[in-house]
């Protein structure tokens, strides 16, 4: 059986463009090779899902665009990123316009820049995996990557811009200086982390918030682990209500990103998760005090630090995320 993509729920944004509510990210990490995400996404669209978050450095953009190839265009919703070792202005466009080839699409729905630091790595690196060539966040080398940008949607070859891995401070210098503002900050979003200062001043900015990770990322890359992370859907607060409603916890973790007002964007190759969840975002809601429990299970656990990013020898992950209000350099 599949969802009748009408019924998925739609965020609004700035510019009165609506975006599906649940995505079907395509990072398959070391875990899922190219031909297996490509498949999922084909086993996706016929469950009914037309939104897909893909890309450039997560290798399959190729795969995906020969499952995409003749699908009606403006029933899909399709988003790529900017790689961290293409923030120069000459690297830009090719890179958007290599991810609309390999996509087969004649235009992108959202472009967003991946990471705002230009600190590339190569695939499959450990924790302490550094680039020779790593630098701080510098804002006028990321507004010279934002006019080129911006000149994507001037061109017609994006519909929307947008940041990932964004702080306050960070966004703060960027509307100020934008000519046209990020319309999605995607961003890691999940019970146990929460972000609700983050959440709250984007969405008063009118910028929608895409989470990824939004069912605790079990299967994200061994780097990304530590000892003291926690497990979402072990919680036994999402446990017991998963039994209430008689699905995984893993849905109820996507069923509260939709009511939440953020977009989900959960990953899986296995057609009977991503079924689930999609089928969960369309059927059963959670009640109000069930919603209310969620809140409060958030552990300000982030999964996702970002130690590969950093530019300092020693240089505890916190440098990253501003989490004083300042930005590092």
């Amino acid at each position: 059986m599949s969802v009748d993509p009408a019924r998925v729920p739609t965020m609004k944004l700035s510019s009165g463009a609506t975006i599906p509510a649940i995505g079907l990210g395509t990072f398959g990490s070391d875990h899922a090779a190219a031909k297996e995400v490509a498949e999922a996404v084909q086993g996706a669209l016929e469950a009914g899902y037309r939104h897909f978050d893909c890309a450039s450095v997560y290798g399959n953009e190729d795969e995906i665009g020969r499952v995409l190839k003749g699908f009606p265009r403006e029933q899909l919703w399709v988003t790529s990123k900017l790689w961290n070792d293409k923030h120069a202005s000459q690297d830009v466009l090719p890179s958007c316009l290599r991810s609309i080839a390999d996509l087969n699409v004649d235009y992108l729905d959202a472009y967003l820049v991946h990471w705002p630091f230009p600190n590339h790595h190569d695939r499959g690196v450990d924790i302490n995996s550094r680039s020779p060539h790593a630098r701080p966040y510098i804002h006028d080398e990321y507004m010279a990557t934002w006019r080129e940008m911006e000149r994507l949607v001037d061109r017609g070859l994006v519909r929307h811009i947008g940041t990932s891995n964004m702080t306050i401070p960070k966004m703060e210098l960027l509307l100020r200086d934008a000519r046209v503002a990020p319309s999605v900050n995607e961003m890691e979003l999940h019970p146990h982390f929460q972000q609700p200062e983050l959440f709250s001043y984007l969405v008063g900015k009118g910028i929608q918030p895409i989470g990824f990770s939004p069912v605790g990322s079990p299967a994200r890359p061994e780097r990304d682990r530590s000892p003291d992370d926690t497990v979402d859907i072990e919680d036994p607060v999402i446990v017991q209500i998963a039994k209430n409603h008689g699905v995984h916890p893993a849905v109820v973790c996507v069923k509260w990103a939709v009511q939440h007002g953020h977009v989900a964007i959960p990953f899986s190759t296995k057609a009977s998760h991503y079924r689930a969840n999609l089928e969960g975002v369309v059927s059963d809601p959670l009640t109000g005090d069930e919603m209310r429990a969620i809140a409060r299970t958030d552990r300000g656990n982030r999964l996702i630090k970002g130690h590969v990013f950093l530019w300092r020898e020693g240089q505890p992950w916190e440098d990253l995320w501003d989490l004083d209000g300042v930005i590092k350099s």
